[in-house]
């Protein structure tokens, strides 16, 4: 016998992908907690523009309700309060003591968005509610107080109370005040507080796990974090990211004005020469739609770059 909340789940979700032709509401439980969070949002965005004339919930009113279940609402609730807010001219929470305890942030149509929040510490996606991948450092990423979103991420986010993944774990090390070392341990995430103002680049690996920035290592104004075994030395590009002198010694500038383009055509791996007198070289513009991603799709040798995954991007020194 099939219990009873599979049973509405499965009648919510068939009503809700139904033809747009038909005027049918869409049908789900009165205890919505039976659903999956994805699920709630299917059933509230589709009352919504039942309701609205095919409007899309603006964010704050969809984590509102969010937040409202998980008190107690009930589905008969929402569509009275959804009712009430397009009555007025603009929506407030009928619940005046309400503090959201997540954000929703969605990039609508592709585009990149900035969500407020008033987290304290470090954020973490709680639930992804799009098709798109939400992918830290990539397609959703954070700064004090800001929630980014773009490529069509959209997801539920809330604040992270981890100790070990959220809070800072001691100072990193400084050398001679211009480079930070900040190390992942047993793989797990650590966040190391500095004072490098950034863009911040990776001076140097000392892990035998790749330090790829987005992926496993990245920063925000007063932190840098690593993650996944990285360990390395970070420093600030100070007008510009300096370049690093085949053979070591201390950080230099190439020729201004010097750049190479160097583009991974239909996919495919490619290298182009670098005149190696110039110093390390660093992204200054993706041309591709395909992300360039350091150490993943472009890297550097010493005397060549090499792309690859489509990226297609200039070079310079600084």
């Amino acid at each position: 016998m099939v219990p009873l909340h599979r049973l509405a789940l499965v009648l919510a979700l068939l009503l809700l992908s139904a033809a747009g032709s038909t005027q049918q509401k869409a049908y789900a439980p009165e205890n919505l907690r039976q659903l999956t969070v994805p699920d709630r949002v299917r059933v509230i965005e589709r009352e919504y523009s039942d309701q609205s004339g095919g409007r899309l919930i603006p964010d704050d009113q969809l984590t509102f309700y969010l937040d409202q279940i998980d008190s107690g609402w009930g589905f008969s609730e929402i569509k009275r309060d959804i009712a009430s807010s397009l009555r007025g001219s603009a929506w407030r929470p009928s619940n005046s003591n309400w503090q959201p305890r997540s954000v929703t942030c969605s990039s609508i149509d592709g585009r990149y968005t900035e969500c407020v929040t008033s987290f304290h510490g470090q954020a973490t996606l709680q639930h992804q509610l799009s098709r798109a991948n939400c992918i830290e450092g990539r397609t959703w990423g954070q700064r004090r107080g800001v929630i980014w979103v773009d490529d069509g991420c959209r997801g539920q986010f809330s604040e992270r109370h981890d100790a070990s993944q959220g809070s800072w774990t001691g100072a990193p090390y400084h050398d001679g005040g211009s480079f930070v070392v900040c190390e992942s341990r047993q793989g797990k995430r650590r966040r190391c507080a500095t004072s490098l103002r950034g863009p911040i680049i990776l001076i140097e690996q000392y892990s035998n796990a790749e330090c790829i920035e987005g992926d496993s290592w990245g920063w925000q104004p007063g932190e840098i974090w690593v993650r996944r075994g990285c360990r390395g030395k970070f420093a600030e590009a100070r007008g510009g990211r300096p370049g690093l002198p085949v053979g070591g010694g201390r950080p230099g500038y190439g020729d201004a004005g010097y750049s190479v383009t160097c583009a991974s055509e239909d996919g495919r791996h490619r290298t182009c020469a670098w005149q190696s007198r110039q110093g390390r070289p660093i992204l200054v513009e993706q041309i591709s739609r395909a992300s360039c991603v350091e150490g993943r799709s472009w890297g550097f040798d010493g005397y060549q770059i090499w792309v690859d995954q489509g990226c297609r991007a200039r070079f310079a020194p600084r």
